[in-house]
């Protein structure tokens, strides 16, 4: 399948396409579970009680709440059990104060009508002794995950002055049988939905900056083909089918274009391309290999993986090409590194770095120069930025199975995403869903 490059960038390339073709095998009835370690020690308090009747729901909108302000590595819940509270008229600040708690969030269920509910939630600060408002949600009972998402995230802007990523969403490619599925999930890990089925692989899953549609590369036509898909109709256009290989697809921030990888003239070489498969314009000339684009935060410059020094390390170039802007490298500390994903505040640059045979996620802080490892796996790929920049998504390998995991930038908080019996890569954070 590879053809005309160079061997010493042939171990790399293999295992690149190495990381989309692993076997997975996913239950349809499966769901995902989350393993927290590593939470600071400074965590908010809040005090979650059970929502007032929500048993008349079939799934827990508490228990949702609870498990996202967990996630976020910010807050630990107070109140674990099962009591209730009305969310009328004013709490008893001392009581909960007494307590431990420094926020309270209450909440009711009422159901309007067959198959739908409002959801009334409401924040206080017990510290200050004040309210800071809440959401009253209509929902179906399809919907009542989203709901409770949203509230989660309303109690991070409220209280850390910064929007949550609980409403965002997952994308990863699972194989069953012989089947490979893209799939979408929430940011948790369940709910979990198909968005393609296929005999052949799909790799590269990439988000579209409005989160309406899904980029990756199909093997159906037994070639890697590149498709741009509109998850809420299923409609595909295959964005690019030239000769050899079409690969790495990666958005500009605007949607308008997508970066990618050709070898269609010889070596893998990096071309722009409308997002409807027109004005396809080449913007590396190397004689080497130029791969895994993708775009700064404001649209100005392009990341990629080059071979061009030896081994393959970051380089930028200008968005509008080489010709344009002359390719500077951008890694150092490492002499193998692959896989550049750009924070989308442009301030962070996470990668995967070869260290004596153990691949690992790392995170390079753009203004300083400063490098990190963000993790000691010895597997570690596919790396993806939160909408928020705070967390990174990536596959890696936990008792000889591929899990998801989430990581802060800070390294602190670290989360495990399995299900049972089954191997995931290839993970894609989604952007906010305005």
């Amino acid at each position: 399948m590879i053809k005309n490059i160079a061997r010493s960038f042939i171990k790399i390339l293999l295992w690149i396409l190495a990381l989309g073709f692993g076997v997975i095998s996913l239950p349809s009835h499966a769901q995902m579970s989350i393993e927290i370690t590593g939470v600071g020690q400074s965590l908010y308090p809040i005090a979650v009680m059970r929502f007032k009747d929500e048993n008349k729901l079939p799934i827990s909108i508490t228990d949702i709440i609870r498990q996202d302000l967990a996630r976020s590595g910010y807050f630990k819940n107070t109140e674990n059990g099962n009591a209730s509270e009305s969310d009328e008229g004013t709490p008893n600040y001392p009581s909960w104060a007494a307590r431990g708690a420094d926020a309270l969030v209450l909440g009711s269920v009422v159901q309007t009508s067959a198959g739908q509910f409002e959801i009334r939630y409401k924040l206080f600060d017990v510290r200050k002794s004040e309210g800071l408002g809440g959401l009253n949600i209509n929902s179906s009972a399809d919907n009542l995950r989203a709901a409770a998402h949203k509230i989660a995230d309303d109690i991070i802007f409220k209280l850390l002055g910064e929007r949550g990523i609980f409403s965002t969403r997952l994308s990863y490619v699972i194989k069953e049988g012989k089947r490979y599925r893209l799939v979408i999930s929430d940011a948790d890990g369940q709910n979990i939905r198909n968005a393609m089925n296929s005999g052949e692989p799909i790799i590269s899953p990439s988000w579209s900056p409005d989160g309406k549609k899904v980029a990756y590369v199909s093997f159906e036509d037994r070639k890697p083909v590149i498709y741009v898909h509109e998850l809420a109709t299923g409609r595909r256009i295959p964005l690019s089918n030239q000769k050899g290989n079409n690969s790495a697809p990666a958005w500009s921030p605007d949607g308008k274009k997508l970066a990618i990888s050709l070898s269609k003239d010889g070596n893998t070489q990096i071309y722009s391309i409308n997002a409807d498969g027109s004005n396809l314009q080449r913007l590396t000339r190397g004689r080497t290999i130029d791969t895994e684009p993708q775009y700064s935060a404001d649209g100005r410059y392009i990341y990629f993986t080059s071979d061009r020094g030896g081994n393959p390390q970051i380089y930028r170039m200008s968005a509008e090409g080489e010709q344009a802007e002359s390719a500077k490298r951008v890694t150092f500390k490492q002499g193998f590194v692959t896989s550049p994903r750009i924070s989308p505040d442009g301030k962070y640059l996470a990668y995967i770095a070869n260290l004596g045979g153990a691949f690992r996620l790392h995170i390079l802080n753009l203004a300083t120069g400063d490098s990190q490892a963000l993790t000691d796996g010895s597997s570690d790929e596919s790396p993806s930025f939160a909408a928020n920049g705070r967390y990174v998504l990536y596959s890696t390998k936990v008792g000889g199975k591929r899990v998801l995991a989430a990581v802060s930038v800070s390294g602190n908080s670290k989360q495990i995403l399995t299900i049972p019996g089954s191997d995931v890569r290839q993970p894609s954070w989604g952007p906010f869903m305005d």
